[in-house]
C-alpha cells in the first residue's frame, strides 16, 4: 500500500541536499562556534555565519538580525517574553489575534500573571484579523502587537503588511510568527514592517530542533535563558552547528526554488479542493479561499468525526493532520476536559460539534496522482462514517418525514 504523506504543515521531509550539508558537522567539523582559536572553532564559526546569511536572505533581512534558536517555540517566547521585558517602560499591554499558535498565547500567561494586560483581537469567519481592530487596540501602554504570517490549520494567511504599517506608526514593536509560511510564500521583513519574526528550520525541509528568530536591528529582547553571551547575548547556549547548517541550506534551497514548489502547490491544492468539493455532501471549507498557503485545504464535514476521519484516512495509507480536540497531544488530561480547537471556535464552527477540521497540505514532493488516490478514498470514508453516526441517521429519518 502506498503512503501519501499530506501533513506537511506540522513538518517536511529533510531534503537530502540539506543532509549532506549537515553530515560533515556532526563528525568531521566538531567545533564549538565560541572556540574560534583554533581550527576546529573556525571552522563551526564559519559555517553558523553563512547559515546565518542565508537565513537572512530567505526573509530580506541582514545576518547580524538573525538569532537561532532550538526552534520556534523558543523563538515565539524569545519575541513575546524578551520583547516586552525588555522594553519595559514602553508599558504592559500586548495585542494578539485568538488565532495564534499556543507557544504565543501561552507565553503570555506568565506575563498575565505579572501584571501585562492582554487583547485578543477577533477573527471573520476566514480566520483574518482586521487591520483596523487592530489600531483600535494599541493603547499608549502597548508594548508589542503579535500577528502570525499564515495560520496552519485552516491556512489563511494574514495582512501582516498593514498590521506591521499600523504598528510603525503608533510606535509599538510588531511580531509575526512565519513558521507556517517562511520558504513557502514571500516574506520580505521590510515591506511588512516587522521587528521579530519567528523561523522554523523543519517547517521548509530543513531539520527538526532549530529556528530562529528576525531581530530588526536596534530593538532589543530581553534573553530567556541564562548562560553565556552567545548570538549576540540574546540566546545563551553552545550552537547548534550540524542543525544550523541545516537550516541554512534549507532556506538557501528555499531561496531558488520557493516559486516553483508554489506553484507546483497551487494546482494540486485546486485539484484536491475542487474535487473534495465535487464528491462530499454536508462539506464546509475552512480558511479563506484565496489568500492561504498554497497546497493547503482544510474542511469539515457535518456527522463525520475528524478524528475517525484521520484514523480511516492513515488505514488506507493517506496522513492529514486535525484541528480536533480529540486529537490534542496534551497528557493528563480526560477525555471530556478537551475543548475544541480554538481556531474553529474562533471561526464559528459550531463548538458542540467535536469534530474539528481535517488538514491537507502538501509538499513539493506530492503528486496529481496521490491527490487522485485521495480523492479516491475519501468519499467513501465519509459515507462508511455516516453509516455509523447516529446523528446522521436522524437527520436522515427527518429527511424523510419531512418529504
Amino acid at each position: 500500500m502506498a503512503r501519501i504523506f499530506f501533513d506537511h504543515i506540522s513538518t517536511t521531509p529533510l531534503d537530502p541536499r540539506v543532509f549532506a550539508a549537515m553530515k560533515p558537522y556532526f563528525t568531521e567539523f566538531y567545533g564549538n562556534p565560541s572556540s574560534h582559536i583554533h581550527d576546529q572553532g573556525q571552522a563551526a564559526l564559519k559555517a553558523v555565519d553563512a547559515a546565518r546569511a542565508a537565513v537572512a536572505s530567505l526573509i530580506g533581512a541582514q545576518p547580524q538580525e538573525i538569532v537561532f534558536t532550538s526552534g520556534a517555540t523558543e523563538a515565539n517566547n524569545l519575541a513575546v517574553k524578551g520583547a516586552v521585558e525588555a522594553g519595559g517602560k514602553k508599558g504592559k499591554h500586548i495585542v494578539a489575534s485568538e488565532v495564534e499558535h499556543f507557544s504565543v498565547l501561552n507565553a503570555m500567561l506568565p506575563l498575565r500573571n505579572r501584571g501585562y494586560e492582554v487583547t485578543l483581537l477577533r477573527v471573520d469567519r476566514d480566520g483574518k484579523v482586521d487591520p483596523q481592530d487592530v489600531r483600535k487596540a494599541i493603547r499608549p501602554d502597548t508594548a508589542l502587537v503579535s500577528v502570525m504570517h499564515a495560520n496552519s490549520e485552516i491556512g489563511t494567511i494574514e495582512p501582516v503588511a498593514e498590521i506591521g504599517r499600523i504598528a510603525k506608526e503608533r510606535g509599538v514593536l510588531f511580531h509575526t510568527d512565519a513558521t507556517a509560511s517562511a520558504g513557502h510564500i514571500p516574506l520580505d521583513v521590510r515591506e511588512i514592517g516587522a521587528d521579530l519574526v519567528t523561523l522554523s528550520a523543519h517547517n521548509f525541509y530543513g531539520p527538526k530542533g532549530v529556528g530562529a528568530l528576525f531581530v530588526r536591528e536596534g530593538v532589543s529582547v530581553a534573553s530567556q535563558i541564562d548562560g553565556g553571551f552567545q548570538e549576540r547575548g540574546f540566546r545563551a547556549g553552545t550552537e547548534n552547528v550540524p542543525g544550523i547548517v541545516g537550516m541554512g541550506a534549507a532556506a538557501g534551497i528555499a531561496s531558488d526554488e520557493r516559486e516553483a514548489w508554489a506553484a507546483h502547490l497551487r494546482r494540486l491544492g485546486k485539484k484536491l479542493f475542487d474535487g473534495i468539493g465535487e464528491t462530499i455532501d454536508h462539506l464546509h471549507f475552512t480558511g479563506h479561499p484565496t489568500d492561504r498557503l498554497p497546497g493547503h485545504v482544510s474542511f469539515w464535514v457535518e456527522y463525520a468525526e475528524g478524528e475517525s476521519l484521520l484514523l480511516f484516512l492513515n488505514v488506507h495509507g493517506v496522513m492529514a493532520a486535525s484541528g480536533s480536540a480529540c486529537s490534542s497531544n496534551l497528557r493528563g488530561h480526560d477525555e471530556e476536559d478537551l475543548v475544541a480547537s480554538p481556531v474553529l471556535r474562533a471561526i464559528g464552527v459550531p463548538s458542540d460539534i467535536c469534530t474539528g477540521s481535517i488538514t491537507f497540505s502538501m509538499g513539493k514532493g506530492n503528486t496529481a496522482k496521490e491527490v487522485d488516490e485521495v480523492l479516491g478514498i475519501l468519499p467513501g470514508i465519509v459515507k462508511r462514517l455516516w453509516e455509523m453516526s447516529p446523528t446522521y441517521l436522524d437527520y436522515q429519518k427527518q429527511k424523510v418525514q419531512g418529504g
